[in-house]
């Protein structure tokens, strides 16, 4: 996409642009339309898991379709649930825009509307004295969460497909000044998860670009003229970025200028990689404050971590047992020189303690030998070193590469209490040493046998862009954040993408 001055995009033929904006916002209109369509297949995905939840529920509890006369009333109740576990969802929000897409506020509010629908049955149960079968709703609820979760996130995962298609993107307005704007225009553009296209920008009066700045995308006016640049670009979204020229007043000015239209308005904050779920508007004296939780390092959260990973790895050692024996045979033993089936190498885990790591060996035995033959062919920046056709490899090295089968044995380091089942990549001792103060930070956790680096692109990601995941991590860990990332990760591993 080309990049356009702000005097050229001044000099637009003002026919056109009246034209433009007496068509009105088609973006908008694009947007609440395919949006609409997104939720009615969510209320038809609900009843669904509704009816079935409550059909499977009724059948194992009572061994029939409910024809004896005891149980008639069941199926009342059967036709009847999926329609109160949709009025549960709507009270609870599940069907609004700004919960949908994106996050897992979404699937947070399907659970609580589990939860709501269960006591709600209850007090019904007892204020009319009905009844009801225990055993029924302990079926059917918990069924209709879990169910419900999952299908919305396979229908998600659709939405994000068409997102890195470049379709249905939300159509991005950036205002902000040139690094700024290039920098996240940058960031969005590398995952499109978020669904968010950015088209266009507006800078401040007066800035001309001496240089060219990488990333900035077309530059559609000036802070002055933002409700304008929208009318001209057909953006449906503005995105503020944080800059002492728009201050409350005028934000405030350009919120009002953009509600006509319905044009999303979004004040990007200040703080780096620091969750929702950590943050919370409190208005002092008419003003919105944004309050910071602290991460969760120490406390019972910690603790069932630890024990999530320790009772996890000892199933997992358990089960896959038989396939680690017969890949050491062959790491043993096949193709590229025999040698020791497992590498021991030193790493640095939490807090700066030293542990040794296992993996399966994937290079021929000299293969610290020849590293130094090989540093001009470094194809990695930072610390790290990696080339995608590295001579040391072995044929069965590379094939355990691609699926990550090399870092099973590091269940062993999540059995001793040197590892994590997910964290931060876990770095060698003169990586550490090159780390600035902020990359330090990193190191108050145990490493991860998998981390948001495993599943954004492993080695195809760069120094910076990992180092920040591994802070995000840090920064935002919780149980879901862990689940979420193990779940990712095997569909990371049977794309095989940045692996290497």
């Amino acid at each position: 996409m080309s990049v356009q001055t702000i005097e050229s995009v001044e000099t637009l033929d003002l026919a056109e642009e009246a034209r433009q904006l007496k068509a009105g916002p088609r973006a908008t209109k694009a947007r609440a339309s395919w949006q609409s369509r997104y939720t009615r297949r969510l209320w038809v995905i609900d009843f669904v898991v509704g009816l079935c939840a409550a059909s499977w529920a009724l059948v194992l509890r009572f061994g029939s379709t409910g024809t004896e006369p005891y149980n008639r009333g069941y199926l009342i109740i059967t036709a009847l649930l999926p329609l109160a576990w949709i009025a549960c969802l709507a009270m609870n929000r599940a069907y609004e825009p700004r919960h949908l897409f994106v996050g897992t506020d979404e699937y947070a509010r399907v659970f609580r509307s589990g939860l709501a629908l269960t006591a709600g049955l209850a007090i019904v149960s007892f204020s009319f004295d009905l009844r009801l079968a225990r055993g029924y709703v302990i079926i059917a609820m918990p069924l209709a969460i879990a169910v419900d979760i999952f299908a919305r996130y396979v229908f998600r995962q659709m939405l994000h497909r068409s997102w890195a298609r470049g379709e249905r993107l939300n159509r991005v307005i950036l205002v902000g000044h040139e690094r700024a704007v290039a920098d996240m225009a940058r960031r969005l553009r590398r995952e499109r998860f978020h669904g968010l296209g950015v088209i266009g920008a507006c800078l401040p009066p007066g800035v001309t670009r001496s240089r060219f700045v990488d990333g900035l995308p077309p530059i559609y006016g000036t802070f002055d003229g933002v409700a304008t640049a929208v009318a001209r670009s057909d953006a449906d979204t503005v995105v503020v970025l944080s800059c002492p020229e728009i201050d409350g007043p005028a934000l405030r000015r350009l919120a009002w200028q953009l509600e006509r239209d319905e044009i999303d308005l979004i004040v990007a904050s200040t703080l780096v990689d620091v969750a929702g779920d950590r943050t919370t508007i409190r208005p002092v004296d008419g003003l919105p404050m944004l309050h910071v939780e602290h991460p969760r390092l120490k406390g019972s959260a910690r603790f069932v971590k630890n024990l999530f990973d320790r009772v996890g790895a000892l199933l997992l050692l358990t089960v896959i047992s038989p396939l680690l024996a017969v890949v050491a045979a062959l790491v043993a033993f096949g193709p590229g020189g025999r040698g020791p089936a497992i590498f021991r190498q030193e790493r640095v885990g939490k807090d700066g303690q030293l542990f040794v790591l296992y993996k399966f060996r994937t290079m021929v035995v000299d293969a610290e030998a020849k590293l130094a033959e090989l540093k001009a062919l470094n194809e990695h920046d930072g610390e790290l070193f990696k080339i995608r056709k590295d001579p040391r490899v072995t044929p069965i090295g590379r094939f355990l590469r691609r699926y990550s089968l090399d870092e099973l044995p590091q269940l062993v380091n999540v059995l001793k209490g040197d590892m994590s089942l997910v964290g931060p990549r876990p770095p060698l001792a003169a990586e550490v040493a090159g780390y600035p103060a902020d990359m330090r930070r990193r190191l108050v956790v145990k490493p991860g046998l998998t981390g948001l680096w495993q599943v954004s692109g492993r080695s195809d990601l760069s120094w910076e862009e990992s180092i920040r995941l591994d802070l995000t991590y840090v920064e935002n860990w919780s149980m879901a954040m862990d689940l979420a990332i193990l779940a990712r990760t095997v569909s990371a591993v049977v794309r095989s993408s940045g692996a290497y």
